[in-house]
């Protein structure tokens, strides 16, 4: 399991890079790339971190499918998980983050 970055969706912010907490991701001519994907650890930083749906996470086999993406939707209240199904389907999960922990 990994990231993958859409070159073509990256506005070059930045934001993927200050959080990634294993220092992978790096920004050059405004556009984020990953230095090795073999080293992700795979903690979604990135993802939730990421404004404009730019990165994904893959998901193995038994999770979603060959190809399927999971993508975060962060707001100062909630974080809502999208899980884009090979098939084209779309399912949806949203957490309150104030009450995130109390499961």
């Amino acid at each position: 399991m990994s990231i993958a970055i859409e070159k073509g969706k990256c506005i070059g912010c930045g934001r993927c890079a200050e959080a990634c907490p294993g220092n992978l991701l790096v920004v050059h001519d405004k556009k984020a790339s990953i230095r090795d994907s073999r080293d992700c650890w795979g903690c979604t930083a990135c993802v939730k971190a990421c404004p404009v749906d730019a990165i994904s996470f893959y998901l193995a086999a038994g999770l979603g499918g060959t190809g399927g993406r999971l993508y975060a939707k962060d707001k100062p209240d909630t974080l809502t998980w999208e899980l884009h199904l090979p098939d084209g389907q779309v399912k949806g999960i949203t957490v309150n983050k104030r009450q995130a922990n109390a499961y």
